[in-house]
């Protein structure tokens, strides 16, 4: 295996197209737990929701629409995406109730205000101190609201294990590099601190009562649509670089052959494609 170079920064605005699409494709997801977050809290009590790191507003919009009396915060520090959120906030018909806030976290969590319920997704592990993190958002929560945070689940899958070309594994394989590269990500974020990532824990440690975890499945069976295939092969796409360096000669000429559309053993072609992903959300309740 080569040495790989220095891809752990993210550039945001590059990836808000990827990070559009592939919040679209999880919606049905999103959508079963936001109905969860419906049933551990009064609906019409809900006035104020954050949305931390909400990026281009997908989730924003679920929120928005589970919780209709809330004003709903799009919290984001890459204007490009907040622009997207509100774009996609005013086609729905939902400007009224949708804003955005520019903040760079954790700095500026003492501007984002009170709110009923907090959604953090994938976005605690973007902040180095992943506890205090935690709990400042604790303190923002009113008496009686909810933090969810989405942290963990299972790694999004596309191909059998054995795909005819190359050696058998080539996704465990990528999910150990991606593995690699998350944790030399989180050691370049300032302020790092090593963490067991027990959310429940965490959220007591942060003067929360723990009220429940559950997992929300995405399962999109061979064959999938074009538009799921166009998808795949951005997010793989985006995978493979990040991965420079970090894979094996023979599992990089595989990759590039999955991503090629002329090729006919690539993701736009194959009939064994499909789309399988969990996500797991925990939440916590302010006494």
């Amino acid at each position: 295996m080569s040495h790989h170079h220095d891809t752990t920064h993210i550039d945001w605005d590059e990836m808000s197209a990827l990070l559009e699409r592939n919040a679209e494709f999880q919606s049905p997801l999103y959508r079963q737990a936001a109905a969860w977050l419906g049933e551990l809290l009064p609906v019409a009590g809900v006035r104020r929701i954050l949305d931390i790191g909400s990026g281009p507003g997908v989730l924003t919009l679920l929120l928005a629409e589970a919780f209709p009396h809330a004003e709903v915060v799009a919290v984001d520090a890459t204007e490009p995406l907040l622009a997207r959120a509100r774009a996609r906030a005013e086609s729905a018909g939902l400007a009224d109730r949708i804003r955005t806030q520019l903040t760079e976290l954790p700095d500026g969590f003492e501007e984002l205000g009170e709110a009923d319920l907090i959604w953090a997704g994938n976005s605690v592990h973007h902040i180095g101190d992943q506890r205090a993190a935690l709990g400042a958002l604790a303190r923002l929560l009113r008496p009686g609201g909810l933090l969810a945070v989405a942290e963990g689940g299972l790694p999004a899958r596309h191909l059998p294990r054995d795909i005819g070309i190359g050696r058998p594994g080539l996704e465990g394989r990528l999910e150990a590099a991606a593995g690699e590269w998350f944790t030399e990500m989180r050691a370049a974020l300032p302020g790092a601190k090593d963490e067991v990532e027990d959310w429940r824990a965490l959220t007591a440690t942060a003067g929360l009562a723990p009220s429940g975890t559950r997992s929300f499945l995405l399962d999109v069976p061979a064959p999938v649509p074009t538009a799921a295939r166009e998808h795949m092969v951005s997010a793989l796409g985006w995978q493979r670089k990040i991965l420079e360096g970090r894979l094996t000669a023979d599992d990089a000429a595989v990759l590039d052959r999955l991503l090629d559309p002329e090729d006919p053993q690539s993701l736009m072609h194959r009939p064994d494609v499909f789309l399988l992903a969990a996500r797991t959300v925990h939440t916590a309740r302010r006494d």
